[in-house]
C-alpha cells in the first residue's frame, strides 16, 4: 500500500481508504459528494484523503441507560 505525506498528513487514495475501512469506493465517493469527507484533488483524476479524517463517518451509537 503506497501511501502519500503531505505536511505529516497521510494521504489515502479512495480505494486504500475503503479497503481500510472495508467499504466499497462507491461508499466513499458518495460520503466525499455529500461533505462528510473531505478530499483533496490533484490534476484532473487524482483524489486522496486524510487518513486522520475517517474517523468523521463514524459516530457513536448511543445505548440505553440502566
Amino acid at each position: 500500500m503506497t501511501t502519500t505525506t503531505i505536511g505529516g498528513a497521510r494521504l489515502l487514495s479512495i480505494a486504500q481508504a475503503a479497503e481500510l475501512l472495508g467499504l466499497s469506493t462507491k461508499t466513499i465517493r458518495r460520503r466525499i459528494a455529500a461533505g462528510d469527507l473531505p478530499a483533496y484533488r490533484n490534476g484532473r483524476r487524482l483524489i486522496r484523503v486524510k487518513a486522520s479524517d475517517l474517523n468523521r463517518l463514524f459516530r457513536r451509537i448511543p445505548t440505553a441507560r440502566n
